[in-house]
């Protein structure tokens, strides 16, 4: 695969629960390295998206493409091969709260790998660090505070070094601080990792801070609006809609 080549592709996604549908015949393509922005207003089939794209619903017609293998039909063992890639951060962390970061962070190495005790106490403790949490090992996430909690939450989502990365609502509940902080740690991670990112959120401050590809879905048209880096949608807003989102309904006076 080249660094043209799409990461992941979505193609005629129909995507809803029974008979009702949220999103229609939708296309798009996430390239290697992407930081790529899902977002839209509420309602409009942003967090479905990301279920399809990971695996944990199935569309109601459309395949997804991870690497160019057919993820949505796939057999179990290709697809849970294909989950083994990804990480993904939920947006209250989901930390099992009896347990330590070290051990949140270790569980996902004593499922799915072969490494000794003490190679996963190791990385369990480099994963921390990673996100700025060095020290932590033997904290629970009831004593360290939700910016701190969602570090751990990506600690844990990288722990099988993986090639993609979903975030559901990142910023969500963080002051601007902290979601500050997080941005500037996903973009870090892009960077330094090489790490494909998808980021479900309508933060405009963070969308504009880390995307540079995205899609903009319409609960109404049931659709695709526009596509493309965010910064130059707002420069050059395709239609109303969009214009309206990333301006916070300030238009073109924004």
């Amino acid at each position: 695969m080249t660094e043209t080549q799409a990461k992941i592709e979505a193609k005629d996604l129909t995507i809803g629960y029974g008979d009702f549908v949220l999103l229609k015949d939708a296309n798009f393509q996430i390239n290697k390295h992407d930081i790529f922005i899902i977002m839209g207003g509420s309602g409009c089939g942003k967090s479905s998206m990301l279920r399809v794209l990971t695996g944990l619903v199935k569309p109601l017609s459309g395949k997804v493409f991870v690497d160019g293998v057919d993820f949505t039909s796939a057999t179990a063992k290709t697809k849970n091969k294909i989950m083994q890639g990804n990480g993904i951060l939920y947006q209250s962390g989901a930390l099992f709260s009896s347990m330590t970061l070290a051990e949140n962070i270790a569980l996902p190495m004593q499922l799915y790998t072969e490494y000794s005790s003490a190679q996963i106490k190791e990385l369990s403790s480099l994963k921390l660090a990673l996100v700025g949490l060095a020290g932590f090992e033997d904290y629970y996430p009831s004593e360290i505070s939700g910016g701190m909690k969602k570090r751990a939450g990506l600690a844990r989502a990288l722990a099988l070094d993986p090639e993609i990365v979903y975030f559901d609502e990142p910023s969500a509940g963080l002051d601007p601080v902290s979601s500050k902080l997080l941005d500037d740690l996903i973009i870090d991670i892009n960077q330094t990792l090489g790490t494909t990112i998808v980021i479900v959120t309508h933060e405009l401050s963070s969308i504009f801070a880390v995307g540079n590809n995205s899609i903009f879905l319409d609960g109404e048209t049931k659709s695709i609006l526009a596509r493309g880096n965010p910064n130059e949608l707002l420069k050059n807003p395709p239609n109303e809609k969009v214009l309206q989102f990333l301006t916070r309904g300030e238009g073109k006076n924004a």
